[in-house]
């Protein structure tokens, strides 16, 4: 589920939880492991593109986009690329589209977090691929406190390329998604299920749900949050951002509230999320779940995306610490996708824990704190809380106007191009 230890309210519903979810909650403290650089390189048909897979994701000045030099291109020295393991997906994906000037805001009134202010959900990214094939098995813990993840129960879900060192400990207690997002030998497929666990280095991993196989190049929207079908990858903060002096991401980010405080529900399953979200949690109506869906918003459910209006001045925020100021500027100008419910009551924000390292521990190395506020009284929980507190939803996203049409707010990314051949 969503914390450190199982909150109370999780004690009392796990049993209909498993059953009746395909993954919620944000990420308990199984920090992925890996003891040696887990570096590879990817060579498309006419060996063109050439990255390290054990990227620090993007370098926070540039979010993942660089400079070509006059020497790599003598018809244009300032074209802008784009690593697509850094910042993956196509420029018109959800996860790149900036807000638009046509973006239509309404309140979202998102309820305050009273048992902490944030937490993160860590998404596992693991996009080595010339590392050795792993084999994931079928696994039922899911979200039950008293079930180990790490037995394999039951048939291969698939193989993947994997380093033989990391490891994803078995969380019991934490009950995290776990979203796996681990990138084929072809260097395009993306493959994702959840919750992932591989305890023992050089073993197969175990998880239990597989979702369609995404695109590196693609659209991206789909995938292993169980709360919503959106994508383990896209919206991810990443290796590299949120770096002191550095640039905010320059892409959506992926948050998570309190479904049964925030949620929409009217009782109907259509109803329960909205594009780009294919579906919500299988509880979301159950009766006598304490984690039933209990928002009477309409505006608000899996798959909303969450803006800091245009009308709203940051400075007016008076945010005191740097990692708030920074995600700020991006709520403002990218958003945030709702993708699963915390369990409990608390805000989550998805970021990497993969292959390449710990987004968690790369935050407390840099500011001196965690990303988790382990309460709602320090000075980023409160922080946080201002930032939540003053969140629209932008309630004319939609596939033909993503983030609301109109002019974006900033350029798009710069355009990737797919490796020769069929995906």
């Amino acid at each position: 589920m969503s914390h450190r230890a199982l909150s109370p309210v999780g004690v009392a519903v796990v049993a209909a939880f498993v059953s009746g979810s395909g993954g919620c909650g944000s990420g308990g403290k199984s920090i992925a492991i890996s003891t040696t650089d887990a570096s590879t390189s990817i060579a498309d048909a006419t060996g063109a593109l050439v990255v390290d897979a054990a990227i620090e994701a993007a370098a926070p000045e540039d979010s993942g986009t660089t400079t070509t030099s006059a020497a790599d291109s003598a018809s244009d020295a300032s074209a802008p690329t784009r690593n697509p393991l850094a910042q993956p997906f196509a420029s018109t994906s959800i996860w790149n589209t900036p807000i638009g000037s046509g973006a239509v805001y309404v309140a979202a009134d998102i309820k305050v977090a009273t048992g902490t202010t944030l937490e993160a959900d860590d998404d596992v990214i693991v996009l080595t691929p010339a590392a050795p094939s792993t084999d994931i098995y079928v696994n039922t813990a899911d979200w039950d406190p008293t079930m180990s993840r790490c037995p394999v129960q039951g048939a291969l879900l698939f193989a993947a390329p994997i380093p033989s060192d990391f490891v994803v400990p078995d969380p019991m207690q934490e009950t995290p998604n776990s979203g796996l997002a681990v990138l084929l030998a072809d260097g395009r497929t993306i493959k994702q299920t959840q919750p992932f666990a591989r305890c023992t280095a050089a073993q197969p991993g175990t998880s239990h749900y597989d979702f369609a196989d995404e695109d590196l190049y693609g659209p991206g929207i789909g995938g292993a949050h169980g709360g919503s079908g959106l994508s383990a990858i896209g919206g991810t903060i990443r290796l590299g951002e949120l770096r002191p002096n550095g640039a905010p991401p320059h892409h959506a980010l992926k948050f998570e509230l309190f479904a049964a405080d925030n949620y929409y529900n009217d009782g109907q399953q259509a109803d329960c999320s909205r594009w780009p979200a294919s579906g919500c949690d299988g509880y979301f109506d159950t009766s006598g779940n304490a984690l039933k869906y209990g928002g009477t918003n309409p505006a608000l459910r899996p798959g909303s995306l969450l803006a800091l209006s245009t009308s709203v001045a940051i400075s007016s925020l008076d945010l005191k610490t740097e990692p708030a100021q920074l995600i700020a500027w991006t709520l403002q100008n990218y958003g945030a996708y709702l993708v699963d419910d915390t369990a409990w009551s608390a805000y989550a924000v998805c970021v990497e824990n993969g292959a390449a390292g710990s987004f968690e521990a790369q935050f407390q190395a840099d500011w001196g704190y965690s990303i988790d506020t382990d309460g709602t009284t320090g000075a980023f929980a409160l922080d946080m809380q201002k930032l939540v507190s003053a969140l629209s939803v932008v309630n004319n996203n939609a596939a033909s106007a993503v983030g609301g049409g109109g002019t974006p707010l900033q350029p798009l990314a710069p355009e990737i191009s797919a490796p020769a051949g069929d995906l």
